[in-house]
Protein backbone atom coordinates (compact mmCIF):
# COMPACT_ATOMS: atom_id res chain seq x y z
CA UNK A 1 0.00 0.00 0.00
CA UNK A 2 3.11 2.11 0.59
CA UNK A 3 3.21 2.81 -2.73
CA UNK A 4 0.01 3.12 -4.45
CA UNK A 5 -0.20 7.06 -4.10
CA UNK A 6 2.92 6.72 -6.18
CA UNK A 7 1.70 4.31 -8.84
CA UNK A 8 -1.55 5.93 -9.25
CA UNK A 9 0.19 9.11 -10.09
CA UNK A 10 2.60 7.94 -12.05
CA UNK A 11 -0.14 6.31 -14.23
CA UNK A 12 -2.02 9.58 -14.02
CA UNK A 13 0.76 11.69 -15.47
CA UNK A 14 1.33 8.55 -18.40
CA UNK A 15 -2.86 8.46 -18.92
CA UNK A 16 -2.92 12.47 -19.30
CA UNK A 17 0.34 12.53 -21.55
CA UNK A 18 2.58 14.13 -18.44
CA UNK A 19 5.20 11.78 -19.54
CA UNK A 20 5.71 10.26 -23.23
CA UNK A 21 7.92 7.44 -23.88
CA UNK A 22 8.80 9.69 -27.03
CA UNK A 23 10.64 12.41 -24.73
CA UNK A 24 13.21 9.86 -23.66
CA UNK A 25 15.75 7.89 -25.29
CA UNK A 26 14.38 4.54 -25.49
CA UNK A 27 16.94 1.38 -25.30
CA UNK A 28 17.41 -0.95 -28.22
CA UNK A 29 19.03 -3.62 -25.89
CA UNK A 30 19.22 -4.29 -21.92
CA UNK A 31 22.67 -6.07 -20.66
CA UNK A 32 22.76 -7.02 -17.20
CA UNK A 33 26.44 -7.40 -15.47
CA UNK A 34 25.51 -10.01 -12.65
CA UNK A 35 28.83 -9.77 -11.14
CA UNK A 36 28.84 -5.99 -10.95
CA UNK A 37 25.24 -6.12 -9.84
CA UNK A 38 24.54 -3.08 -12.85
CA UNK A 39 21.95 -3.19 -15.49
CA UNK A 40 22.90 -0.92 -18.89
CA UNK A 41 20.15 0.53 -21.04
CA UNK A 42 21.77 0.40 -24.41
CA UNK A 43 21.47 2.36 -27.85
CA UNK A 44 23.73 1.83 -31.07
CA UNK A 45 26.29 -0.03 -28.71
CA UNK A 46 26.52 2.37 -25.75
CA UNK A 47 25.11 2.58 -22.53
CA UNK A 48 23.19 5.51 -21.80
CA UNK A 49 21.71 4.40 -18.55
CA UNK A 50 23.23 2.60 -15.79
CA UNK A 51 21.52 1.26 -12.47
CA UNK A 52 22.58 -0.49 -9.96
CA UNK A 53 20.57 -4.21 -9.26
CA UNK A 54 19.61 -6.73 -6.93
CA UNK A 55 19.77 -10.80 -8.10
CA UNK A 56 18.70 -13.74 -6.42
CA UNK A 57 19.62 -14.80 -2.94
CA UNK A 58 22.27 -17.74 -4.77
CA UNK A 59 23.37 -14.78 -7.47
CA UNK A 60 26.27 -17.07 -8.95
CA UNK A 61 25.53 -19.62 -11.79
CA UNK A 62 22.83 -19.77 -14.48
CA UNK A 63 19.17 -20.60 -13.09
CA UNK A 64 18.64 -24.35 -13.46
CA UNK A 65 15.11 -25.06 -12.10
CA UNK A 66 12.53 -23.34 -10.17
CA UNK A 67 12.98 -22.40 -6.74
CA UNK A 68 17.00 -22.30 -7.17
CA UNK A 69 17.22 -18.67 -6.08
CA UNK A 70 19.47 -17.78 -9.64
CA UNK A 71 18.89 -15.48 -11.99
CA UNK A 72 19.04 -16.92 -15.71
CA UNK A 73 22.13 -16.42 -17.98
CA UNK A 74 21.47 -15.69 -21.49
CA UNK A 75 19.70 -13.88 -23.98
CA UNK A 76 16.17 -13.24 -24.09
CA UNK A 77 13.52 -10.12 -24.48
CA UNK A 78 11.30 -7.81 -22.57
CA UNK A 79 8.10 -8.94 -23.22
CA UNK A 80 5.29 -8.02 -21.13
CA UNK A 81 4.75 -5.26 -18.59
CA UNK A 82 2.66 -5.34 -15.60
CA UNK A 83 1.76 -2.14 -13.64
CA UNK A 84 -0.14 -4.17 -10.89
CA UNK A 85 2.54 -6.14 -10.26
CA UNK A 86 2.88 -7.44 -6.30
CA UNK A 87 6.29 -4.83 -6.66
CA UNK A 88 6.26 -1.72 -8.14
CA UNK A 89 5.68 -2.36 -11.90
CA UNK A 90 7.60 -5.28 -13.59
CA UNK A 91 8.34 -6.28 -16.60
CA UNK A 92 8.95 -10.17 -17.82
CA UNK A 93 11.80 -11.66 -19.69
CA UNK A 94 11.28 -14.41 -21.68
CA UNK A 95 13.41 -16.71 -20.01
CA UNK A 96 12.69 -20.05 -20.24
CA UNK A 97 13.46 -20.23 -23.95
CA UNK A 98 13.99 -23.46 -25.46
CA UNK A 99 17.14 -24.49 -24.39
CA UNK A 100 16.69 -23.96 -21.24
CA UNK A 101 13.72 -25.96 -21.14
CA UNK A 102 16.03 -28.74 -22.61
CA UNK A 103 18.52 -28.61 -19.80
CA UNK A 104 15.70 -28.48 -17.14
CA UNK A 105 14.09 -31.56 -18.26
CA UNK A 106 17.11 -33.39 -18.40
CA UNK A 107 17.58 -33.55 -15.68
CA UNK A 108 13.97 -34.18 -14.63
CA UNK A 109 13.83 -30.24 -13.29
CA UNK A 110 10.89 -27.32 -14.04
CA UNK A 111 12.83 -24.68 -15.52
CA UNK A 112 10.55 -22.27 -13.64
CA UNK A 113 9.91 -19.23 -14.87
CA UNK A 114 8.37 -15.63 -13.71
CA UNK A 115 11.44 -13.99 -14.43
CA UNK A 116 10.77 -9.81 -13.89
CA UNK A 117 12.80 -6.48 -13.80
CA UNK A 118 11.02 -4.82 -11.36
CA UNK A 119 10.80 -2.43 -8.25
CA UNK A 120 10.54 -2.87 -4.74
CA UNK A 121 7.93 -5.05 -2.60
CA UNK A 122 4.46 -2.67 -3.03
CA UNK A 123 4.48 -4.73 0.77
CA UNK A 124 7.57 -4.86 2.48
CA UNK A 125 8.71 -7.10 4.88
CA UNK A 126 12.16 -6.21 5.31
CA UNK A 127 13.66 -2.65 6.41
CA UNK A 128 14.67 -0.43 3.42
CA UNK A 129 18.19 -0.81 3.70
CA UNK A 130 17.34 -4.57 3.20
CA UNK A 131 16.11 -3.87 -0.55
CA UNK A 132 18.93 -1.48 -1.44
CA UNK A 133 21.89 -3.72 0.11
CA UNK A 134 20.97 -7.39 -0.61
CA UNK A 135 20.30 -10.02 -3.33
CA UNK A 136 16.61 -10.31 -2.27
CA UNK A 137 14.79 -11.62 -4.98
CA UNK A 138 13.72 -15.20 -5.93
CA UNK A 139 15.51 -15.02 -9.42
CA UNK A 140 14.51 -11.60 -10.53
CA UNK A 141 16.84 -8.30 -11.31
CA UNK A 142 14.85 -5.69 -8.57
CA UNK A 143 15.90 -2.22 -8.47
CA UNK A 144 14.63 1.07 -7.36
CA UNK A 145 11.50 2.47 -7.68
CA UNK A 146 12.45 5.13 -9.17
CA UNK A 147 14.93 3.29 -11.42
CA UNK A 148 12.12 1.13 -12.34
CA UNK A 149 9.80 4.10 -13.60
CA UNK A 150 12.77 4.99 -15.96
CA UNK A 151 13.42 1.69 -17.29
CA UNK A 152 9.58 1.00 -18.05
CA UNK A 153 9.61 4.12 -20.01
CA UNK A 154 12.95 4.19 -22.14
CA UNK A 155 12.49 0.09 -23.09
CA UNK A 156 9.75 -1.31 -25.26
CA UNK A 157 8.29 -4.58 -26.12
CA UNK A 158 10.34 -7.32 -27.26
CA UNK A 159 13.56 -5.32 -26.24
CA UNK A 160 16.39 -8.31 -25.90
CA UNK A 161 18.01 -8.92 -22.62
CA UNK A 162 21.17 -10.14 -22.41
CA UNK A 163 22.10 -11.37 -19.09
CA UNK A 164 25.68 -11.99 -18.23
CA UNK A 165 27.67 -13.73 -15.47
Amino acid sequence: MRYLGTVLMFLALLWHGGLQAGTFPVADRVVVDKSDRKIYLMQDGEAFRTFTIALGIRPNGDKEYEGDFRTPEGTYLLDVRNPNSEYFLSIHVSYPNGQDIRQARAKGLDPGGAIMIHGQPNEPTRSETYYQTQDWTNGCIAVSNSDMIDIWLMTANNTPIEIRP
